[in-house]
């Protein structure tokens, strides 16, 4: 099954990393979203980022707690994000965490692909259910 819809997130940066004098930043965000559309959920979860010295050049791994329906079955379930950026390229791996899933969500996998198109957060869902 694959379904689409938006989201709104809100990001708050964390206690910050020791910093070094020189080469990448490390930092650490908190997430919270609400998701609209065949999912209506909100998430809860935590992002550790790297910022290279080149501008542009950076990467990413977050793990949110999703609380709501798809399609009208509720429970819970995590994404796990691995995300890095060089000179303008992205690659984006979103991904249900194995047997995380709870209520009617029980046995989900599936993968997410998430895009901002003129400032909306958008989702791509492909998923399965047993």
């Amino acid at each position: 099954m694959k379904t689409t819809g938006t989201f709104q997130v809100k990001m708050q940066p964390l206690e910050p990393y020791a910093q070094t004098k020189s080469g990448a930043a490390l930092g650490r965000m908190s997430l919270d979203k609400t998701f609209s559309g065949p999912l209506e959920a909100t998430s809860r979860g935590e992002m550790l980022t790297g910022m290279a010295t080149v501008k542009g050049s950076a990467g990413y791994v977050a793990i949110e707690k999703v609380d709501g329906s798809l399609e009208g079955k509720k429970g819970t379930f995590v994404l796990q994000h691995f995300g890095t950026m060089q000179g303008g390229n992205s690659r984006l791996i979103v991904e249900v965490v194995p047997d995380t899933a709870t209520g009617e969500l029980t046995g989900l996998s599936g993968t997410m692909d998430i895009r901002n198109e003129g400032g909306t957060h958008q989702y791509d869902f492909d998923y399965q259910l047993p």
